[in-house]
């Protein structure tokens, strides 16, 4: 079986057995993920970078750390909220999500792309709107598609918090969504 098709469990576990190319497919997956969440706390995306390159030096440093039982997605999602927060406590920032990424222009029509962009634009300035934590909440989620088992141990809260935070904050970003047609009549 060809290393892309492996699980990221099963990579972990070949890396402990001193397999270096399943750390880097490990890293090839998530390394642009962590850097765009990341971000969503530095409002940085040069310190966002260097803040990921911490989190798989993390890995190399502490690889007996991670148990099996969790998704691996959620221990790094996890290394990498606390290296964010450390470098915000230390930096003294305010936690604010900017920008939600640009989604890649494949070969659509030009009045659908401006369309498409003129909403994310919309969206973008809706999230700022919200509460720091209910624009993590709604990334994570809907962005990242993890699981609310996941969301409840990142944000370390439970998954009734996190059901409730985020019903709260789709209702909130839709509110000011529909704020903002009403005014643009």
């Amino acid at each position: 079986m060809s290393i892309e098709k492996l699980t990221d469990k099963e990579l972990y576990r070949k890396y402990l057995d001193g397999d270096q190319k399943s750390f880097e497919e490990l890293v090839l997956r998530y390394k642009n993920q962590i850097i765009f969440f990341i971000s969503r706390y530095t409002k940085n995306t040069a310190v966002a970078e260097d803040i990921s390159q911490d989190v798989f030096v993390y890995l190399l440093l502490n690889k007996e750390q991670y148990n099996f039982q969790y998704s691996f997605k959620t221990y790094i999602f996890m290394i990498a909220k606390c290296r964010a927060i450390n470098y915000i406590k230390k930096e003294k920032k305010i936690v604010n999500i900017n920008e939600l990424d640009n989604l890649a222009i494949c070969d659509k029509e030009l009045e659908e792309v401006i369309y498409k962009k003129e909403k994310e634009r919309k969206i973008k300035i809706a999230m700022n709107q919200l509460k720091p934590d209910y624009q993590v909440v709604i990334y994570l989620t809907t962005f990242e598609g993890m699981k609310y088992k996941e969301v409840a141990k990142i944000m370390n809260k439970n998954i009734g918090q996190i059901k409730s935070m985020l019903n709260r904050a789709r209702k909130k970003l839709k509110k000011i969504l529909e704020e903002e047609i009403y005014y643009e009549k």
